[in-house]
């Protein structure tokens, strides 16, 4: 994901003795970009930390709530003329000049695509390969000088420079106040561009931590692009209406899976896939073509046995990826003729556990476990499953509450809980309580729905065959208090693979003789038999 593609690191230290720098630094990634700005305070106006503050926090706000129809470079241009107005009209208002003087250097990383813009002399450079590129171009009277011809809050209307490159992986962006450039050499930038905070300490080691001037780094370490937005960028009509017969880059279309007719079987050359298109609404809705896209991204990357295996076609006519077909029946229609047997309940279990936990390498979480989205079918003797339905997979942790289906939800994610393993687990759990039993232990939820979880009957009660150890794992799965339930899959896993070591499970809401009856007659024969020696004693007496 995009946390994984980008390193981002910032650090500033103000000048001589001073408490307070003039700069102002922020480093931030949101869904889809990376944001780096350091804003250097005009040390002889009034308000320039003031003004450098502002401006990061103006421009970062901004950029988190843009409309989605504006361009990177709309936004940016857009952004800075604003914030520029509106702290040069401030100044006029309150001190009859320009007082909220401060310099800008920002950069926008949207896919494999560095966007920037600088004012004054706050330097951004480009480190790739062992060669140091300054990108910015500095505002000022003459080269060594330190007056600016341009900055925000200057006049009514600020002249900058705007930019545009290509980032490629192992690439790195520095953005740094001036006084970067005036304690170090680019020699030592290039030798030292690992950590912002490493950069700006070296520098003031350098002058026995009483540095001349503030200095400020942002570092963005570009690990990987993200190759979504190339997708994105892809050229590509979405059709609106799709047939049977109809033939798109050599596919068949045979039949629609879905009542949406977006998911198709096809065939070509005699082999059947499954061709998944984007919902009409994408083509005027941006949040549904990112989901798909999304998806399909998910989609092609998950390589791994417990997914159909699914590609993105590189010549395409249209948007679409294509998925392995599987031969099986769905785990929901093989339950309206029979329940599972016991040991391929097992098996299914610790193959829903092995999968989650492969999505978990990738900060993922499928997000809607349930009988329909689990394909069985038979490899010899053997039963051999599939998780499919792309659709819902997201990051762990996100507060997604559209994913999943009501039934299968945790009480927490009803509540608006993020998702995570065990909220997964629950899914899990409820799907092979199902599978056993052919119920759901809280009933159909609707959605929407203020559900009251009460008691579910305990699967023995529904399914004699069940081994008391494998029930235990079950019922902790579908805890209704998640403090109760399995947090980690490696709990549950380890459960599965160790039966002798699952600790019998009791619903906290039975009394005691419920719960352990043995125990109870035990102190009750053990009390009564001191009573009847008591008694005795106090015949004889």
């Amino acid at each position: 994901m995009i946390r994984k593609n980008y390193q981002i690191s910032a650090f500033g230290l103000a000048k001589e003795s001073e408490l307070v720098s003039q700069d102002c630094y922020r480093a931030k990634i949101f869904d889809d970009i990376v944001i780096g700005i350091v804003c250097d305070g005009v040390g002889s106006a009034l308000k320039g930390r003031e003004a450098a503050c502002r401006v990061v926090e103006y421009m970062i706000n901004n950029f988190k709530n843009r409309p989605k129809s504006w361009s990177i470079e709309k936004s940016i241009k857009t952004f800075v003329k604003n914030i520029n107005q509106i702290l040069y009209k401030e100044g006029i208002l309150e001190y009859e000049r320009s007082e909220f003087l401060t310099t800008l250097s920002m950069v926008v990383i949207y896919g494999d695509r560095l966007y920037g813009v600088n004012i004054g002399d706050s330097p951004i450079f480009l480190y790739r390969e062992g060669t140091l590129k300054e990108l910015s171009i500095p505002h000022i009277e003459s080269e060594g000088s330190h007056i600016l011809t341009e900055a925000i809050g200057a006049k009514e209307d600020v002249d900058f420079y705007y930019f545009e490159n290509i980032i490629k992986e192992g690439d790195k962006i520095l953005i740094g106040s001036d006084g970067l450039i005036e304690t170090l050499t680019k020699k030592e930038i290039k030798e030292k561009i690992f950590d912002a905070t490493f950069l700006v300490k070296y520098a003031s080691s350098k002058f026995n931590h009483f540095l001349p001037d503030d200095v400020s780094a942002v570092i963005i370490d570009i690990k990987s692009v993200d190759k979504r937005v190339e997708l994105k960028n892809q050229n590509l009509p979405i059709p609106t209406k799709l047939k049977r017969g109809e033939e798109i880059d050599g596919f068949l279309l045979l039949e629609p899976l879905i009542a949406n007719k977006r998911t198709w079987l096809v065939k070509k050359r005699d082999i059947k896939y499954v061709m998944k298109f984007p919902l009409v609404e994408a083509i005027e809705n941006e949040d549904i073509l990112d989901a798909f896209i999304q998806e399909a991204w998910n989609a092609k990357r998950l390589k791994a046995g417990f997914f159909p295996k699914s590609v993105i076609p590189k010549n395409r006519s249209y948007r679409y990826y294509i998925m392995e077909y599987i031969e099986g029946e769905s785990l929901e229609e093989i339950l309206k003729k029979r329940k599972l047997h016991i040991e391929e309940a097992i098996d299914l279990a610790k193959f829903l556990i092995k999968a989650s936990s492969y999505l978990l390498k990738f900060n993922l979480v499928h997000g809607d476990i349930k009988p329909q989205n689990i394909i069985l079918k038979k490899r010899g003797n053997k039963s051999v499953f599939k998780l499919v339905d792309f659709g819902n997979i997201v990051e762990i942790f996100s507060i997604q509450n559209r994913a999943g289906t009501p039934s299968y939800l945790a009480p927490e994610r009803l509540r608006g809980t993020s998702l995570n393993e065990s909220s997964e687990i629950f899914a899990i759990g409820v799907t092979l309580y199902k599978a056993l039993s052919k119920k759901l232990p809280y009933g159909e939820i609707e959605p929407f729905s203020n559900p009251i979880f009460k008691k579910p009957k305990r699967l023995k009660e529904l399914n004699r065959n069940i081994p008391p150890w494998f029930e235990a794992i079950v019922m902790r799965a579908i805890e209704r208090d998640f403090q109760r339930r399995y947090a980690h899959y490696s709990e549950m896993d380890f459960e599965l693979k160790n039966p002798d070591k699952v600790k019998p499970y009791f619903d906290p809401e039975l009394s005691l003789i419920e719960r352990e009856p043995l125990k109870v007659y035990k102190i009750a024969f053990i009390v009564s038999f001191l009573i009847n020696i008591l008694l005795i004693f106090l015949l004889i007496k």
